[in-house]
Order: C-alpha cells, then sequence, then structure tokens
C-alpha cells in the first residue's frame, strides 16, 4: 500500500521518492518497504456517505462521515439548505469531503467501490473539483471481505453486523430524507440531525466488522 504524499513532511517526501529500501529499491517502487523500514503506519479512515439519490446525475451528498481509525474522532459534513435553495447544492460540502478525505492513507468502505467512491468522484467532477486522482490514495471495500470470508444469505452490512453480533445498525424512513432538503427550520434541522447519527453509527460499526475480520484477510488494497 502507497501511503498519501499529501501527508508527509518535506523531508519524509524526499526520502520516500529518492532514498532507497534493503532491496535496493526507491521506496516509491517498494512502498511496503516504507512502512516497515521507517516504522511508520498508514492513516485509515472509515468512510459513509448519504445520499438524496442513489444515483450522482439525480442526487446530491447529504452528510459524510470518516471515522479516524487512529484517535476514533469522526470527521462529518451536512448539507446546507441554503445552498440548496441557492442551486449550489452539495458543492461546498463536496469540497470539505474532498479535504477530509486527503487526510487519510487508506479509505474504508461498505460497498463503497459500487457506491461511495464513484458517486463522490461523480460529485467532484461536477463541481470541478480534483478528486484524488488514481494511486494517490489507497482503498479498500469491507464488502468484500464479508463476501469472501463469511457464509451469509447476503452480504448487506446489516446482515454481516446481526451475523458478528455487532450492534448500532439504525434505519431512517422515507420522509425523514424527504425533509432533510425539501425543508426549512426545525423539520429539516430534525432530519439531517437523524441522517447524521445513522452514518455515524455506519463508520463505527463498519470498523468493527473490518476488525473482526481482519486477521482472516490478505489486507490486499487498491487504488481509490
Amino acid at each position: 500500500m502507497k501511503p498519501n504524499q499529501h501527508l508527509m513532511l518535506k523531508k519524509d517526501l524526499l526520502k520516500y521518492n529518492t532514498g532507497h529500501c534493503r532491496h535496493g529499491h526507491r521506496y516509491c517502487e517498494h512502498p511496503n518497504c516504507w512502512w516497515v523500514e521507517q516504522k511508520k503506519k498508514p492513516k485509515v479512515g472509515y468512510l459513509d456517505i448519504e445520499t438524496s439519490n442513489l444515483d450522482a446525475n439525480y442526487g446530491m451528498i447529504l452528510t459524510y462521515c470518516i471515522l479516524d481509525d487512529d484517535t476514533s474522532k469522526i470527521l462529518e459534513g451536512v448539507i446546507d439548505i441554503k445552498d440548496v435553495r441557492k442551486g449550489l447544492f452539495d458543492k461546498n460540502l463536496c469540497k470539505q469531503l474532498i479535504q477530509d478525505i486527503l487526510k487519510f492513507d487508506i479509505i474504508k468502505g461498505y460497498w463503497s467501490t459500487g457506491f461511495d467512491i464513484p458517486f463522490i468522484r461523480s460529485r467532484s467532477l461536477r463541481w470541478r473539483y480534483n478528486f484524488p486522482i488514481y494511486k494517490s490514495i489507497d482503498h479498500k471495500d469491507i464488502y468484500y471481505m464479508v463476501k469472501r470470508l463469511l457464509k451469509l444469505n447476503n452480504n448487506k452490512l446489516e446482515t454481516a453486523t446481526q451475523f458478528l453480533n455487532i450492534k448500532g445498525k439504525n434505519h431512517i424512513n422515507g420522509e425523514t430524507w424527504m425533509k432533510a432538503y425539501m425543508c426549512d427550520g426545525k423539520e429539516q434541522e430534525k432530519s439531517i440531525a437523524e441522517i447524521l447519527d445513522h452514518n455515524r453509527r455506519d463508520v463505527i460499526i463498519l470498523r468493527r466488522v473490518d476488525k473482526r475480520l481482519e486477521e482472516f484477510d490478505r489486507g490486499i488494497v487498491k487504488s481509490i
């Protein structure tokens, strides 16, 4: 897995790109040696987004959460209803989300290969923001760990957490989703708060699933 060079100090960045590992290769050619020989570990974030629609050309990001594995702090953002009314929708939220993604070496999600990452990339391209390019940040989809390592009747996060006796998963009804971006005042604030709470719960239980299964996994990651 490659380190996120945005996070490196200047001296580490120089060493990573010019220094050589015990195999005689530059660290940028043998990134795994970088972690081992420099006694460093990648910064991991557990990502989940909530949206108004499953397709990025019809929907927008309502909330996002990234759980920092080191500190257990959750970086989060919510849609500003004033932006929605102006036709800016999730423009400012997207900018904030990208800034937070760039704080990690590895982003982990659940079915994030099929939804979260392409949705964020799509909305970022819509607003002409620089979504992290190929091989700049690593990504791991816990969905595929569950699918490969367990034998369940389906591979939903809720099914995996119930089977592993991990509590915390909840549901949001349809009206709450609509009120979050169609109402004003207290109704909108209450709905957003419920969705954000749901979002937080998902990244917390996602980390718990990952920790339960990681000893059985090969640890292979791909680019975001």
